[in-house]
């Protein structure tokens, strides 16, 4: 049975004291809701003495809905981001994804900011210790070959978090504190394509805050794929964002999870604005959708069958949200 390391526990009332610790131990590791964290490190996946706690600092909580954007905090509860009346109102791609996540009891702890930072997973990867070594280990860690492209120089393990491509599909935005102080990213520029380096964070920091843009006339919906109702990771998951104008499409955007190291905002969609949504405008966006996923021997399901039935997932979400628009 592993055993949970020792490792020392800070806790820092602000981002920036968060920020500062972080910097006098440069291993050290943030804990939010720590649903991810505490079972990498007992499984020996995570290695660190210094544990610094976010839950004590107010600013990253809450929700504050104004007259044109949401500001959420990134030490947010999925649990509350999904029960929020104004969520569920104006953000349904969001509220869905983040009851989408896990199961009831995870998400009492699980944060969005812990969620948008998951580490990526891997069927080579998120395995014990004994079967890793008798695997000679991957490219992520200790080893120096992706099991799942051999011949690559990159890691493939996937991004799997819920809540990113909802975000990213309502075209939010991400605050960061550091060293140097506070920045904002889009959060399309917020992740890269690499299973070991998919967060663009510099050395220490800390992701504060989302802000995402309310958009009066736009429908938004997730939905995912997994092997169990609950508790399981997508094998594939799609966020929609779609607006109608009559009998033609006024906009659309469309994020997918799971299926390449980062989440994946679907792009030449652009192309089929201003066009009624008929069948050749969906086949047109399956082709897209599936032109823009890179699906790998990840997860326990097939490469074949996460390829085409992201697409299929992606045009019934966008056909269910046509439909209700009218």
């Amino acid at each position: 049975m592993p055993v949970m390391p020792d490792f020392e526990l800070l806790r820092p009332d602000s981002a920036e004291a968060a920020v500062a610790l972080h910097a006098s131990r440069p291993a050290s590791r943030y804990l939010a809701g720590g649903t991810d964290l505490l079972p990498n490190l007992r499984r020996g996946l995570a290695d660190t003495a210094t544990v610094i706690d976010l839950g004590g600092i107010a600013e990253l909580a809450g929700i504050r809905v104004d007259a044109d954007r949401v500001h959420i905090g990134a030490g947010t509860t999925l649990a509350a981001l999904a029960a929020h009346p104004g969520i569920a109102a104006e953000l349904p791609a969001l509220a869905q994804a983040a009851l989408a996540v896990a199961g009831p009891t995870h998400r009492e702890s699980a944060t969005l900011g812990g969620n948008l930072c998951l580490d990526t997973r891997c069927r080579y990867y998120n395995q014990s210790t004994p079967w890793r070594e008798a695997n000679h280990y991957c490219m992520k860690l200790e080893g120096d070959v992706c099991r799942v492209a051999p011949k690559s120089k990159r890691c493939y393990a996937a991004f799997s978090g819920d809540v990113a491509p909802a975000l990213l599909a309502l075209d939010a935005e991400v605050d960061i504190v550091g060293t140097n102080g506070r920045r904002t990213l889009a959060l399309a520029e917020f992740y890269h394509d690499d299973g070991m380096r998919w967060l663009a964070l510099d050395r220490g920091e800390l992701l504060a805050a989302v802000r995402v843009p309310l958009a009066p006339g736009w429908s938004s919906g997730y939905e995912k794929l997994r092997i169990r109702g609950a508790i399981d990771f997508p094998l594939s998951g799609v966020a929609v964002a779609l607006a109608r104008d009559g009998e033609r499409l006024a906009g659309l955007r469309i994020a997918c999870t799971g299926v390449s190291s980062r989440p994946e905002r679907i792009e030449g969609l652009d192309a089929l604005v201003g066009q009624p949504l008929d069948d050749a405008a969906l086949a047109q966006l399956e082709k897209l959708v599936l032109r823009g996923i890179q699906a790998m021997e990840t997860t326990t399901a097939s490469v074949p069958y996460r390829r085409k039935a992201t697409p299929i997932l992606a045009r019934r979400l966008v056909t269910r949200l046509w439909t209700e628009a009218a």
